[in-house]
């Protein structure tokens, strides 16, 4: 839930196999290079280090990742984690057979490409709050796909794989649209977690509004005076900062508290409805389903002993 999934390039013929554990094609461009893993049987601690810092993304089956010294953790289609320059990570595959590959990403982008798109960031669209910019947050490194990362990371593929002559072009153009894509995605999961590092920031006095009075019936021009903006401003710089609209953001935290709601088995769905702040229960309910895949109902029945 809440995953959108990559479209996964074709399997490996059989007789093109090199290895059964991480058979390696290689994509190169200019600024980057896409690798596409495929392995084919059980194996633990596989190492695996890229000179450049990498976006992978799980394509098919099942990894369990090793990284820096936090506990492995369960990596899946639909999911999508950013590793600096020779960082080594070990790899466990502890489901993947003949008939249940996994396949994965791994695209390591050029510093030089990086670089030079922070700095047109940082100089063309500078943000707001004091010593803010355009990063890469390595500590924010795993993260579920939304649909634009996800459709940014299918385009790149894409033109990676073109026989086009314009596709070091287009792929350059995709590579800074992925790395804005990347930070908005980081940026909002700060949010979610808790650890957006600016509290004087706009962004972090309209997210604690939100939260604080989620039962009510929330507006744009709500949020852009507690922002000091006019609407129009606070709209662009909003979008621009989490790579959702505002109102978007507020139904995410919404149904986010819906769902901790929900974890009590006796509570009744109207009134998670009115307690998430939606006034009619069945657009809450179809809203509910659209986001998380399963009705409320079938959400809290996932808590019942």
């Amino acid at each position: 839930m809440n995953r959108n999934y990559i479209n996964p390039p074709n399997l490996s013929s059989e007789k093109s196999l090199k290895t059964l554990v991480e058979n390696r094609t290689v994509y190169n461009l200019n600024h980057c290079e896409l690798n596409l893993f495929e392995t084919y049987k059980e194996s633990q601690l596989v190492p695996l280090k890229f000179n450049d810092l990498v976006v992978t993304s799980m394509l098919r089956g099942k990894k369990v990742m090793h990284l820096f010294d936090d506990p492995g953790f369960e990596y899946l289609p639909g999911e999508t984690v950013v590793i600096p320059s020779n960082v080594e990570m070990k790899i466990d595959f502890p489901e993947a057979t003949k008939n249940n590959p996994t396949q994965c990403l791994a695209l390591a982008i050029d510093q030089q490409k990086i670089n030079e798109t922070l700095h047109f960031l940082n100089d063309r669209y500078p943000k707001e709050g004091n010593s803010q910019f355009w990063h890469l947050n390595h500590q924010n490194y795993y993260f579920y796909n939304n649909v634009e990362l996800a459709t940014t990371i299918n385009k790149l593929i894409k033109e990676c794989m073109s026989t086009s002559i314009t596709k070091d072009v287009l792929a350059d153009l995709t590579l800074q649209e992925l790395l804005i894509r990347i930070i908005q995605t980081q940026t909002a999961k700060s949010i979610e977690d808790g650890l957006y590092s600016d509290p004087n920031s706009p962004i972090a006095q309209v997210v604690e509004y939100i939260r604080v009075n989620i039962k009510e019936n929330i507006s744009l021009k709500n949020l852009s005076e507690k922002a000091c903006m006019s609407t129009t401003s606070f709209y662009r710089f909003f979008k621009r900062e989490l790579g959702m609209t505002p109102i978007e953001f507020v139904i995410r935290e919404k149904i986010k508290c819906a769902k901790q709601l929900l974890k009590n088995p006796a509570i009744q769905i109207n009134e998670v409805c009115h307690l998430s702040g939606f006034e009619d229960s069945n657009y809450f309910i179809r809203l509910f389903k659209k986001h998380e895949g399963i009705t409320p109902k079938q959400y809290q029945l996932l808590y019942v002993n």
